[in-house]
């Protein structure tokens, strides 16, 4: 069977950061790959106060099979913030090739 393939958006605080989660994502095979936009204004309400930061996001081509087990774990090892955003979209179409490379090299026994 076909793994799902997910698009996760995850913010860091910083490209750094953003570059140390994705590394690591990417030794684990936990991704198949990671784009990385920086900087970007993020305007949320935390403790009750509306907040103003910039950051760095994170797109990342991974598997639904992988998110709350291991993907979402990987990140929180190394994550400062708190409550970090880590939200995964389904990918309901995609060019059937790039769908395929994400399964496989996110499959640790292939490689």
């Amino acid at each position: 069977m076909k793994a799902q393939p997910i698009v996760v958006l995850i913010t860091a605080p910083s490209k750094e950061v953003g570059k140390q989660i994705a590394a690591s994502l990417l030794d684990q095979r936990l991704a198949a790959c990671v784009n990385i936009v920086s900087p970007i204004s993020s305007i949320f309400t935390w403790q009750g106060k509306i907040t103003d930061e910039e950051e760095a996001l994170l797109i990342v081509k991974s598997r639904a099979d992988l998110f709350e087990s291991q993907l979402i774990p990987a990140v929180l090892a190394i994550h400062p913030y708190q409550v970090p955003e880590i939200i995964a979209l389904p990918v309901i179409m995609g060019l059937s090739s790039y769908l395929n490379w994400i399964e496989e090299v996110t499959d640790p026994s292939s490689g």
